[in-house]
């Protein structure tokens, strides 16, 4: 368990609260081990209707805290992140995401596998892999394309520049841009909406949407995996966090 996310059931409605705003809900293994947690659990239990992942209105979050990231074994494929991505990818109940804020790496390709997103007018987000010497992960190499099509998806990914709400729900993103004040509860009211409708035929008609492309997201996971293990270890990479921690611009000069 983890501090830092807060889960509660009410009405058939799962909330996932990233709850730690010091750190701009910066994600840590605990934490991925405990949403991947409360992912599972959501799965298997029948009182639980539709899942709701939030964080503070300030912030959805930063992604990756990278000190704890680079603290763990890099070619562990069971490490919480992905072990929560593959809970994520295979939720079979309706989800929900209600952002605001910043919402960066992991934080924005989560996003992905959700249902139904809905914004704030002042959330951005941003998917610096490449900025990091990394690789898109979460299956986003082959969901973002299909979302946006390739040369958005390709701006985004090559570039790693912060986009706004507005873009996300143009590229599809995002199902709506609200204000930042209603976010939440709006994203909760549609939650309790969905809670009251059947179950089974919820579940059902979210397999039958995703059927086209079930088989191919594990197996975009686990190329994204293998590279961005490997990425990780690199040169590059180990001049990408030095930089980000030392609060310089990188020098990727020397590098392939």
């Amino acid at each position: 368990m983890s501090e830092h996310i807060h889960t509660e059931l009410t009405s058939g409605v799962l909330r996932i609260e990233m709850r730690r705003p010091e750190k701009k809900n910066a994600l840590t293994g605990p934490m991925y081990a405990a949403m991947a947690d409360a992912l599972e659990l959501a799965a298997n239990e029948d009182a639980v209707r539709v899942v709701l992942i939030h964080g503070q209105p300030e912030v959805f979050t930063a992604g990756n805290d990278l000190a704890d990231f680079l603290d763990g074994p890099a070619d562990d494929p069971d490490r919480p992140v992905f072990r929560f991505l593959r809970a994520i990818a295979a939720a079979p109940k309706p989800l929900i995401a209600a952002v605001t804020g910043n919402t960066v790496g992991v934080g924005t390709t989560m996003l992905l596998h959700c249902d139904l997103v809905y914004a704030g007018e002042g959330a951005r987000f941003q998917l610096p892999f490449v900025n990091l010497a990394l690789c898109p992960e979460a299956a986003s190499s082959l969901l973002l394309p299909r979302l946006a099509g390739h040369p958005r998806a390709a701006e985004l990914l090559f570039f790693g520049e912060p986009f706004d709400a507005a873009k996300a729900r143009e590229i599809g993103l995002a199902n709506a841009v609200l204000p930042d004040a209603g976010v939440f509860a709006h994203a909760l009211a549609r939650a309790q909406k969905l809670a009251t409708l059947p179950a089974a035929s919820l579940r059902e008609t979210k397999r039958l949407m995703k059927q086209g492309i079930a088989a191919l997201v594990p197996q975009a996971m686990q190329d994204e995996g293998e590279i961005f293990r490997r990425q990780l270890a690199s040169p590059a990479a180990k001049e990408a966090f030095s930089a980000f921690l030392e609060k310089r611009k990188p020098d990727f000069s020397k590098f392939e």
